[in-house]
């Protein structure tokens, strides 16, 4: 299996100036596995590589595995109000101009970043800048956006899409297939008539016991969908045990109540036979379709079936993330990770981002995972940064 790195010489194909962009990312990453790891006294600021921003907490649909609007997702329940609380353009525009000196990789999700009324502003603004922009949509808004995404040269977009019709409705909602085919579609139309490179197009699927069996299928009907990129994600799963022993650890370490870990409990991971999903994924990976196919984590063909049915066992370990990334969420609250946002190090309404990274509560925050056993807290074990930018274990 290719691992995520494998996307540079990608972009360096398609287009040299994000393909450097991208790789300086990598190295700022790189740079926090390869020295000794400091916390407080620290510029952690100028080493900034990749910065995910969430303009809005809306979403428009309700896939059934989400950590956010799913079957246990943390912002199910979540009263209107609080979804709303969303920053204004020229709040983000000020955001930016701090870390533009960085020059990281903007990673741009949600919710539904569509649903963002001044996503378009807000991408334009970043682009011009010289940022490298990279937006995560579940697909089912952009359509009606393609000429202007193409026009203002978006570095990347990366749509959501699981299974082929049928499969990927039942998780994601009826009609939501058709509905982001119309848009890739529509993207690659563009790019022709505009005879660009922008943006670099991808799906990413999420590998769950109800798609995984259907993942040949997609991959044969992505030939047509003029993408540049296709990456499997393995997925963020956890336990019971996993989540009880998160809990006690936030709370003894950084007196911290969490509830967001719970959201990945879901089950999804049972049942999935790793020797069939191994030969389903190199299969597709052995098959010319036009387009790369990348796996999220790579693992050896005899532990794929660990990394579903054995959630205890780690597969990557010393976390690099407070180093080198962070994460800003719609209401302004900066955290580390993107997917557990429960211990918040400041807000961007408050304070300057780079006295968030470089401030007590973030120091904190980097000495208590450092002091961990493998370099991770307990409920790491299938987090999705890890998964990207964690230390690969020996034999995994």
């Amino acid at each position: 299996m290719k691992g995520n790195t494998s996307v540079v010489p990608v972009l360096f194909r398609m287009n040299a100036g994000v393909g450097v962009k991208v790789a300086r990312t990598f190295y700022q990453i790189a740079k926090a596995h390869l020295f000794p790891k400091r916390n407080f006294g620290c510029n952690h600021f100028k080493n900034l590589g990749l910065v995910y921003i969430k303009p809005t907490g809306e979403c428009n649909q309700r896939c059934v595995m989400c950590g956010q609007y799913g079957e246990k997702g943390i912002m199910k329940n979540c009263a209107p109000e609080e979804r709303k609380k969303t920053l204004s353009l020229e709040t983000w525009k000020k955001f930016v101009d701090q870390i533009v000196p960085q020059k990281p990789t903007v990673y741009v999700w949600g919710g539904e970043p569509f649903l963002y009324p001044d996503l378009m502003p807000l991408c334009k603004y970043m682009i011009q800048k010289g940022l490298v922009v990279s937006v995560n949509t579940n697909g089912t808004l952009m359509e009606k956006h393609a000429e202007q995404i193409v026009r203002d040269k978006w570095s990347s977009l990366f749509v959501s899409l699981d299974a082929f019709r049928d499969v990927n409705d039942q998780l994601r909602g009826k009609g939501s297939y058709d509905k982001v085919i119309a848009g890739i579609k529509a993207i690659s139309a563009e790019k022709k008539r505009q005879k660009s490179r922008y943006p670099v197009l991808g799906i990413v699927t999420v590998v769950t016991n109800k798609n995984y069996m259907d993942l040949a299928n997609l991959a044969e009907a992505s030939r047509e969908y003029g993408i540049n990129l296709h990456i499997y994600n393995l997925g963020t799963y956890t336990n019971d045990n996993i989540v009880a022993t998160q809990k006690r650890f936030m709370k003894e370490k950084l007196d911290t109540e969490i509830d967001c870990l719970e959201s990945y409990n879901t089950g999804y991971n049972q049942g999935i036979d790793g020797e069939k999903l191994y030969k389903i994924l190199r299969d597709i990976q052995e098959n010319n379709y036009g387009h790369p196919i990348l796996t999220v984590p790579t693992l050896n063909p005899e532990k794929t079936h660990t990394y579903y049915a054995e959630l205890e066992t780690p597969v990557r370990n010393h976390c690099a993330v407070p180093w080198c990334q962070a994460n800003v969420n719609y209401n302004g609250d900066v955290h580390f990770c993107a997917d557990y946002t429960d211990y918040i190090i400041g807000n961007i309404n408050e304070q300057s981002f780079k006295d968030i990274v470089n401030g007590d509560r973030a120091n904190r925050f980097r000495k208590a995972i450092q002091e961990c056993d493998g370099g991770m807290f307990p409920g790491c074990l299938r987090c999705y940064q890890n998964m990207l930018f964690g230390r690969k274990i020996k034999g995994f």
